[in-house]
Order: structure tokens, then C-alpha cells, then sequence
């Protein structure tokens, strides 16, 4: 975990947002045609108001961060959050 790449990715409220629609993502993506166990397609962030180029730029900080994790399947890609490192950077922040 390195907690300077994450508070850089947690500092825009974009990217914030993106890990709290992720959290429930049944909520904030209930018409994905793909299982939600699967993850979140990334083309379901643009729903919320954001380009596709927004989203991958956006997504791409949180996967360098480690706070988001990726499954591809054929031409897609899934987003879930990385419960492991959010509960780790959150211990490591509780002992500041």
C-alpha cells in the first residue's frame, strides 16, 4: 500500500464518488447487463455524467493506487473496489 499514491487518487471528488458508487454498485448500476459480481463496466460510469475519456483517466488513477482492482472479459473491463487496501490505507491513516 502506499498511502501518497492513494491520498493523491482520493483528492479528487470524481474519484471519490467513483469509489463510493462502487461500494454499492447495485444502487448506482442496476441496468448493467453483465452480472455486477463480475464488477462495474467502465462504459457504466458515463451514465453518471462522465466521458469515456474522463472515466479511464479517472480509473486509471485509482487502479495506480491499488484502490480499484480490473477483470477483463473479451472486450470488456470490470472495476471493483480493493476492500484489502482501503481497509489497510484506513488502519494506516488511524494511526497518524
Amino acid at each position: 500500500m502506499n498511502r501518497d499514491e492513494i491520498l493523491k487518487a482520493l483528492a479528487h471528488p470524481v474519484r471519490v464518488n467513483i469509489l463510493a458508487w462502487l461500494k454499492e454498485p447495485e444502487r448506482h448500476f442496476p441496468m448493467q447487463e453483465h452480472p455486477l459480481d463480475l464488477g462495474v463496466c467502465a462504459g457504466q460510469f458515463e451514465r453518471c455524467g462522465l466521458s469515456q475519456s474522463s472515466v479511464s483517466s479517472h480509473l486509471a488513477i485509482l487502479q495506480r493506487a491499488d484502490l480499484v482492482t480490473t477483470r477483463r472479459l473479451g472486450q470488456w473491463i470490470f472495476y471493483r473496489r480493493n476492500e484489502e487496501t482501503i481497509a489497510a490505507f484506513l488502519r494506516d491513516i488511524g494511526t497518524l
